[in-house]
């Protein structure tokens, strides 16, 4: 594995430890695609610092069970401006 996605997938987990960032937030802000950063924390971080990696699958495991939460509140976002605009 190259140095520079060793480095890149543990700045990754670094960030989504302190930032408790989704998977899909923190691609936004690394600019790589979802996929990169699963990737990174998935398979090659638990290779690279295994308990760096756990952590993060902490994190993520908390995202995934909160996700139907915020899907929920989108959609009431999304229906309350609906709703207003049409007033």
């Amino acid at each position: 594995m190259q140095n520079y996605i060793r480095k890149r997938a543990v700045r990754i987990a670094q960030h989504i430890i302190q930032t408790t960032d989704t998977v899909r937030q923190t691609a936004d802000v690394f600019g790589i695609s979802k996929s990169t950063v699963h990737k990174d924390v998935s398979e090659r971080l638990p290779r690279i610092n295994k308990q760096l990696a756990e952590e993060v699958k902490r994190v993520l495991d908390k995202n995934k069970a909160e996700r139907h939460l915020r899907g929920g509140e989108a959609t009431r976002q999304k229906y309350a401006r609906h709703t207003t605009s049409q007033s």
